[in-house]
């Protein structure tokens, strides 16, 4: 009996010392920040510590009445040294982090982790004050602000309210799926902006190209153009351009992995070939490319396009029911060439139509194969055309080439392998 009495004594222990480490983190910022600025106030190291702690003992001796009560004396605490501090420092920083403290020292004799875990990032705010003002001054222009909002608004506010169920005879179109996707492509494109404006277009926009890739390379390539005539950066933005064709043939495998092992068995080869072609051309471009450091600001602007996002979204999910359609009334040839066609507005949504045929038992893994790789040259044609009318002849020849040898190698290893 003693043995478990010692052993609980011990846990309790350890979760009030992980409660008073979380406060004396705090308190060591809060500390600090006071001496640089020569000044004294009301909760330093040892008010952090023991305010923790406080938080931990109350959960532990009285639960939720006397956890109560505690927070209450904090909370009137803080009050009264917001009211004094007022005239001279009106921030609340302080206060606030005070009544968080309390509160993870009373996590922590539930959620250690949690609690340590929140501490850390908590400290880390508070410790990237002056960098985070002025990120926010300095750095954000208005439009990067309201479409950071926009997107939340999209991703925290709509998206839960859309309806997650198919609305269609195929069981196809499902609008939470199809609003995912527009927060998906709306949340890359912003990650690609965040990366150009971080290290300039040489390897901004390349990374930017990759991560839009995993959505539409086609609309990537678009953008790269557009990004190519009005800022000059011609060479970044085909590098751009190429990677997201090699994100192509990376998300083609992981999309038939989920589909269709079989297609994929039979894609596998031709598809590491093709992107291994990609990687090596988009490589040679980023080379090629010139630092671009004084672009940075032209950078600044829309970080994403929530109508683009919109009208690519329902292109994939009408390929997709266009598909659907041509497996239920027609036969395997039909099937292919539907996913052919599909190919030119965007080679995922083909690939997965034709890949859940196939795991059906519809449609071979072999023809389908051909059907993937047709889609593909089918969006190649697209990417081009696309190219052509963003960017122009400077910008499209050279995506046209890069575009064209990553395929050519995916055929070839295709053919090899058939022989």
């Amino acid at each position: 009996m003693w043995l478990v009495g010692d052993a609980v004594s011990s846990e309790v222990a350890l979760r009030l010392a992980i409660a008073l480490g979380i406060g004396l983190l705090v308190g060591a910022e809060r500390e600090r920040r006071l001496a640089r600025q020569q000044r004294r106030g009301t909760a330093g190291l040892r008010t952090f510590g023991l305010t923790a702690l406080l938080g931990g003992v109350s959960e532990e001796v009285g639960g939720t009445a006397i956890l109560t009560i505690a927070f209450a004396f904090v909370a009137a605490v803080a009050v009264a040294s917001y009211l004094r501090k007022f005239e001279e420092h009106p921030g609340l920083t302080t206060e606030i982090a005070l009544l968080v403290t309390f509160l993870l020292g009373a996590l922590a004799q539930r959620e250690p982790a949690l609690a340590a875990g929140i501490a850390v990032v908590m400290t880390a705010l508070l410790v990237m004050r002056s960098a985070m003002h002025r990120f926010v001054d300095q750095v954000l222009t208005e439009q990067e602000v309201h479409d950071g909002l926009l997107l939340l608004a999209c991703a925290l506010v709509v998206l839960p309210l859309v309806p997650d169920r198919t609305v269609d005879p195929l069981d196809v179109v499902n609008p939470f799926a199809v609003w995912r996707l527009v927060v998906l492509l709306m949340s890359i494109s912003s990650l690609g902006y965040v990366a150009v404006r971080i290290v300039g277009p040489r390897y901004g926009l390349p990374l930017a190209g990759l991560a839009g890739g995993f959505v539409s390379s086609t609309a990537t390539i678009g953008a790269m153009g557009t990004r190519s005539r009005e800022d000059g950066v011609v060479r970044a933005a085909v590098a751009g351009s190429l990677a997201s064709t090699l994100a192509t043939f990376v998300q083609m495998a992981a999309v038939l992995a989920a589909a269709s092992l079989a297609t994929l068995e039979e894609l596998l080869w031709p598809l590491a070939a093709g992107g291994a072609g990609a990687a090596v051309v988009a490589l040679v471009a980023v080379l090629g490319s010139s630092s671009g450091e004084g672009m940075r600001e032209a950078m600044q602007g829309r970080a994403f396009s929530l109508r683009a996002a919109v009208v690519l979204a329902l292109v994939l999910t009408g390929v997709t029911f266009a598909a659907a359609i041509a497996s239920e009334v027609a036969g395997e040839a039909t099937v292919i060439l539907a996913t052919v066609v599909g190919g030119f507005a965007d080679t995922h949504a083909a690939a997965v139509a034709v890949a859940s045929v196939v795991a059906a038992g519809r449609v071979e893994p072999s023809a389908a194969a051909i059907g993937i790789l047709g889609a593909m040259s089918a969006n190649a044609a697209s990417k081009v055309v696309v190219a052509q009318m963003s960017g122009g002849s400077r910008f499209a020849i050279p995506v046209g080439i890069g575009v064209a040898v990553s395929l050519a190698v995916a055929w070839i290893a295709f053919a090899l392998q058939s022989i």
